[in-house]
């Protein structure tokens, strides 16, 4: 998510000739993905991608005008700078920038559910390999997700799509980065503190963006994702030379444990940032009124994270068998899958100038948690559980790539290929 990260690219996808004719008769219609398209039968096809076009014509049209804006630079940044231009060099210029934000991405979500595997409850010690493995893995997404946007210009690739896709990867590795950090550290020892510092971390992200949505511009502090980067590394490191032991062991004179200090300081980043956000969204909105660049009204995006902190912390607060506190991975991926989609939309709504809707079918699985809980847990709640999982999963990959496909379409580009569109590529 860093300030070289966002302005992409474009790669991948495409359509067969019919398909592309279709579309030039209705511009609202999407594509699917190049193999789904051609190789595979209908169902999958209706399986991984939404009945209907996620984006309007007038989307689209906005879309096409967006140019992205963003200010400051970050404490370590210049001195990253250095490497990311060293290691962008030694990228092949055939290699599509989505292709290196998803091989990042996708690294991140691996490391961090072998740890997932080994710590379900966030209080198990896991191997040493595994928390070095989750360093690793996280640089890597730090390192690609840094020169995703240099290789686009690179290219001449860049494109509205490879903004989106930027920030989507993110919004997705935030839940896993949370997630591992809490493990790394067992503060499942400490469930009120990992649930707060997991959705403080969602939450963050997601103001980052609705700052954006107000202001048109995405600033970034002094002390930002790089440095926080680099500090739940450092944990990671440390987590895999002390152990169980260093975690758990008390800090002299305030004698509180190890662990908590890192939750401590998640409490202070969230007060500073989120002052910092609040006081862009209610004075610095570029619409009509000082509203947002869609001319909604600035606090219009807080009902979509709200119902998701609320909805998380009523069924953890009122779940008869300890959900949460038995089953945290679970339990954050679930409602961090529901963050990720709404995150997504943020972002779509700010690159169309377009209002956010409330009702999405993303808050089905928090919903049924809910009502579960409310007729007395007529079902199992960790059956419900993973239910909300799998659906929250299912709802936000199809959302994913129903808006990248379609864009794609729009806008004559692939996804994962840099290849420019001719007559005998249609055939």
């Amino acid at each position: 998510m860093n300030v070289t990260g966002y302005q992409q690219q474009q790669g991948g996808f495409r359509t067969c000739r019919g398909t592309l004719r279709e579309r030039e008769r209705d511009p609202r219609q999407g594509v699917g993905m190049e193999t789904a398209c051609c190789l595979a039968p209908g169902a999958l096809r209706r399986l991984i991608e939404l009945p209907s076009p996620p984006l309007n014509r007038h989307q689209l049209k906005r879309l096409e005008e967006h140019r992205y804006s963003s200010a400051g630079r970050s404490l370590l940044e210049p001195l990253m700078q250095r490497y990311w231009e060293w290691l962008v060099g030694r990228v092949p210029a055939w290699i599509a920038p989505n292709l290196i934000t998803i091989v990042g991405l996708a690294t991140n979500v691996f490391t961090t559910l072998v740890l997932v595997y080994y710590c379900p409850t966030a209080t198990e010690q896991a191997p040493l390999w595994a928390y070095l493995l989750c360093a690793v893995g996280l640089f890597v997404y730090q390192s690609l997700d840094a020169i995703d946007g240099k290789q686009a210009r690179r290219t001449n690739s860049s494109s509205p799509l490879g903004e989106l896709f930027d920030h989507g990867c993110d919004s997705l590795s935030t839940v896993f980065v949370v997630l591992g950090t809490s493990i790394a550290v067992q503060l499942g020892t400490n469930p009120d503190w990992m649930f707060f510092c997991c959705f403080a971390g969602m939450f963050m992200f997601y103001c980052a963006h609705w700052q954006t949505y107000v202001s048109g511009t995405l600033r970034f502090g002094i002390i930002d994702v790089t440095e926080v980067q680099i500090f739940i590394i450092i944990m990671y490191l440390l987590a895999a030379v002390g152990g169980s032991a260093f975690w758990q062991s008390l800090i002299p004179v305030i004698n509180i444990q190890m662990k908590v200090v890192p939750a401590i300081c998640t409490f202070l980043g969230a007060i500073f940032s989120c002052t910092n956000y609040f006081r862009v969204i209610f004075t610095g909105g570029k619409g009509k009124n000082g509203s947002t660049i869609a001319g909604t009204s600035v606090l219009s995006p807080v009902l979509h994270i709200g119902s998701v902190i609320i909805l998380a912390m009523m069924i953890y607060k009122k779940s008869a068998i300890q959900l949460f506190e038995k089953h945290p991975c679970v339990y954050i991926l679930a409602f961090g899958f529901v963050s990720a989609k709404i995150t997504n939309k943020l972002v779509v709504a700010h690159m169309t100038k377009s209002e956010m809707h409330l009702h999405d079918i993303a808050f089905l699985g928090p919903g049924l948690l809910f009502l579960d809980q409310y007729f007395n847990s007529f079902i199992d709640e960790y059956l419900v559980l993973w239910i909300a999982l799998i659906l929250s999963f299912v709802d936000l990959v199809r959302y994913c790539v129903s808006v990248c496909n379609q864009i794609a379409s729009h806008l004559h580009i692939f996804v994962f290929r840099i290849k420019p569109l001719t007559p005998s590529t249609l055939q």
